[in-house]
């Protein structure tokens, strides 16, 4: 094998892993932010996701999304990954777009794994947003058709040759393709689902701590680290000058986030939340996915700054029109996937990293850039949301969506799982004052 073409293979893997490794970036902090009698219930649902992915992206969604058809959908060995490959190394819809990195042929499983962790991620940004209070069984079902159709079907639009990447649209690892997908999907589901119990009463907003900060800033470490390999490995080459330029866009955006959510945050609230910080530094990274190979290391830290007051503002806002999100999900990758898809079209310049992309807005490029960036985040949201909010409402008419009220009030744990996070616990209950119950019933 040609050495160039072995150590592409071994970059992509390895930042494959460190993808893939996010899983447990994504439960520690989910589970952190949500209650302690919910802790089993988000881990196994965070497990779970990733052997969901893996099989409903190996028999449908690679086909989708990269097997060669039409602009819109791929049509050819749409099983087993058995088609024509049209993905983003070789496709031909790409060549040319990203000239200056040399894309020789990486084996097509060493392709196919790097773009499974990213439908994995997609999959798993749903569970935290409809955390403590889904059923288990619905929430599969729904990862299924997620990562088998309704992500491949937009991947395909943008990374598979399809007709918004014939338009010139650019999302380099996806800002939109994974986390606006999860975002607008998990959007859908909260509204279907409702908010948790007693998170809105009498007109006001009653806060819902998470149990376990430690564990959910342990956890944004993992994310934070593996997001070198979520950037940088989008290259799908091993070229030095692009990896290094796309790690300090990327790092930078998120140590700029981090800075202005918790100044933002302290400013609003009085204080500086841990988890306004927390989540500063993921709307940091969301935000500089899209753009992280065409922008210049003062821009990305800009765009860190703007993504973390964005994500402070978010959560507010979400709170204010009772749309429960107990993690921030909707405010990091839904809100900060549309405003760093659309950073490509306002920031990005020639040949960052030897990638031509043609400049955008505030460097004198015009408005097409842009006005193919706000067209791609369009057509994504309204897809993906319409046809979620559908799959939402059928699993809620056939099999049901939420759990019982007793079982939300006990928590999911022993009513899901029969099983306890914490043994030592067993037994008791919170206390809701406002309707008169007491500790223990």
């Amino acid at each position: 094998m040609d050495a160039k073409v072995a150590l592409d293979t071994m970059w992509v893997l390895i930042t494959a892993m460190l993808v893939f490794f996010m899983n447990l970036g994504f439960a520690m902090v989910e589970a952190g932010f949500a209650r302690m009698k919910n802790c089993v219930n988000i881990l196994s649902k965070n497990f779970v996701v990733f052997a969901v992915s893996s099989l409903g992206f190996l028999v449908l969604g690679w086909g989708l999304m990269f097997g060669d058809g039409t602009p819109f959908i791929g049509l050819k060995g749409l099983f087993f990954a058995s088609g024509i490959d049209n993905s983003p190394a070789v496709g031909a819809a790409y060549q040319g777009v990203y000239s200056a990195i040399s894309w020789t042929g990486v084996p097509l499983w060493s392709k196919f794994f790097f773009q499974l962790v990213f439908c994995g991620t997609a999959a798993t940004i749903v569970s935290g947003a409809v955390a403590e209070r889904i059923k288990y069984k619905s929430f599969i079902v729904f990862s299924f058709i997620l990562t088998m159709f309704i992500y491949p079907i937009v991947g395909h639009w943008i990374w598979g040759g399809g007709w918004l990447a014939l338009k010139g649209m650019f999302d380099f690892a996806g800002s939109t393709v994974v986390h606006s997908v999860g975002g607008w999907a998990a959007l859908a589901g909260v509204l279907v689902l409702g908010p948790r119990f007693g998170k809105y009463s009498n007109g006001k907003i009653n806060p819902i701590p998470g149990h376990n900060m430690s564990i959910a800033t342990l956890g944004t470490f993992v994310l934070w680290f593996g997001w070198f390999g979520f950037n940088p490995g989008s290259t799908m080459a091993a070229d030095p000058v692009a990896i290094g330029h796309i790690a300090m866009t990327t790092n930078t955006a998120a140590a700029a986030a981090i800075m202005s959510a918790t100044i933002f945050s302290w400013i609003l609230l009085g204080k500086p939340d841990l988890g306004m910080t927390l989540n500063g530094c993921l709307a940091g990274l969301v935000a500089i996915t899209a753009p992280c190979a065409f922008v210049s290391i003062p821009t990305s830290i800009v765009i860190g700054l703007i993504s973390g007051i964005l994500v402070v503002l978010a959560v507010i806002f979400f709170d204010r029109v009772k749309i429960d999100d107990p993690v921030g999900a909707l405010s990091v990758h839904l809100v900060n996937g549309i405003f760093g898809t659309i950073c490509v079209g306002l920031f990005a310049q020639d040949k960052i990293t030897g990638v031509a992309t043609g400049n955008g807005l505030f460097y004198g490029g015009g408005m097409k850039l842009l006005s193919t960036q706000l067209a791609g985040v369009l057509s994504v949201g309204m897809f993906t949301f319409v046809i979620s909010l559908i799959v939402w409402g059928i699993i809620k008419a056939t099999m049901g969506i939420r759990v019982s009220l007793q079982e939300e009030i006990e928590g999911l744990d022993i009513g899901e799982h029969g099983n306890s996070a914490y043994p030592e616990f067993l037994g008791r209950k919170p206390a809701y004052s406002f309707l008169g119950l007491k500790d223990g019933e």
